[in-house]
């Protein structure tokens, strides 16, 4: 039987509590889903500011699709590249602050794509300890000699720019997917400028969740375009549509046009989707009360939990991490909440360290404080 190998790996898998399985959820994004005819709270969902749902963004998506479609039809360069995506680049642009932005089909495209266009060979790539797969994936396919840094350690980096050739990137998350921490970003951006090094953020988790009106943890940090040269951010999060886009100079976007492949060759995402996101935007950043209410929520729920003797990460962010132990322990401790009514993720390795396994909890500007409530109500039941 061809691939037979492969059943070993499988069972091996579901012996160690790592094997991965999908839920079919029958009901539209939310903090309420229905999954496989069971109603639960969603507390996994990284749709932050509840618009996944919105009928403003859902109508933009349905007269869009009446306008162009629903395939894009081609790649941005060959006729996939209609006045919607335009638009929204422009849009983008400017609500980063930043001279340009170009759009990619996914996030996992644009850093692949961009680390990939701008080092190679001959070249350094200097990334943090805990970057997202995306990242680490495109420093070491790009060629260049790749360094990972200790996390958040700017000395560390310090030290290994200095010894670095050719032209050196530096590449971290601006909030950490899996820990919910912020990035030293002002350090690691005043350290760039001191060793002539280029500096790429990540800003997938806080574009707007942080900042003035939602401008992410650069605009909460308050730096530039000079200071941060290379702006990656999602869609498919606080925006809550799909895609990703890179924002920086004239001379950046024109580079990536050229060169990076992930772009060049790929599908242009639905123009329907791109309407609904300059739709999703108008409400990132006209209603502020989603980032308060996060905010407050984020508070009430470390505050329980630690009453509760709960483990948390030190994060300010809607990614609220309980450290666990045992891929085993988390996995059995995610299906104890589901069963309890309550829809949080585990997170096992090989995506954090052995022996840091986690329920990943995550908020929404649409729960209230009664759902916080049951839900440390439930971590407290089976914590006993």
């Amino acid at each position: 039987m061809p691939f037979s190998h492969l059943s070993q790996k499988l069972d091996t898998l579901k012996k160690q509590g790592l094997y991965r399985s999908r839920r079919n959820i029958d009901s539209p994004q939310g903090i309420h889903l229905q999954l496989e005819g069971k109603s639960v709270v969603n507390f996994c969902s990284n749709d932050y500011l509840g618009l996944a749902n919105h009928p403003a963004v859902v109508q933009a998506f349905k007269d869009a699709a009446d306008n162009y479609g629903v395939g894009s039809g081609s790649a941005h360069l060959i006729c996939g590249h209609s006045t919607a995506h335009h638009a929204l680049e422009e849009e983008l642009a400017a609500f980063t602050g930043r001279e340009r932005a170009l759009l990619f089909s996914t996030g996992y495209m644009a850093n692949i794509g961009a680390i990939n266009a701008l080092v190679g060979r001959g070249d350094s790539v200097f990334e943090d300890r805990l970057n997202h797969a995306s990242l680490l994936d495109g420093g070491l396919s790009s060629g260049a000699k790749f360094k990972r840094y200790a996390h958040a350690d700017t000395a560390h980096l310090d030290k290994l720019l200095a010894q670095a050739i050719g032209n050196k990137l530096i590449v971290t998350d601006g909030i950490f997917s899996m820990d919910g921490d912020f990035a030293p970003l002002p350090e690691l951006a005043a350290v760039a400028k001191k060793q002539a090094a280029w500096l790429m953020v990540d800003d997938a988790h806080g574009l707007g969740v942080f900042g003035h009106h939602g401008g992410g943890l650069l605009a909460h940090y308050g730096l530039t375009q000079d200071d941060v040269p290379v702006l990656m951010g999602t869609l498919g999060k606080g925006f809550g549509t799909f895609g990703a886009f890179v924002a920086g100079s004239e001379l950046l976007i024109e580079t990536l046009i050229q060169a990076a492949r992930t772009y060049i060759y790929t599908t242009a995402l639905p123009a329907a989707v791109a309407e609904s996101t300059r739709a999703s935007l108008k409400i990132v950043t006209g209603e502020n009360w989603r980032r308060e209410k996060l905010t407050a929520l984020v508070n009430q729920f470390r505050a329980g939990a630690g009453q509760l003797g709960l483990q948390l990460f030190p994060s300010a962010s809607p990614i609220q991490p309980i450290m666990v132990g045992t891929a085993q322990q988390a996995t059995d401790l995610s299906q104890a909440l589901l069963n309890a009514g309550f829809l949080v993720s585990a997170i096992r390795p090989p995506t954090v360290p052995q022996g840091s396994a986690r329920l990943r909890v995550t908020f929404s500007a649409l729960h209230e404080e009664w759902h916080v409530e049951r839900l440390l109500a439930a971590l407290e039941k089976l914590s006993t």
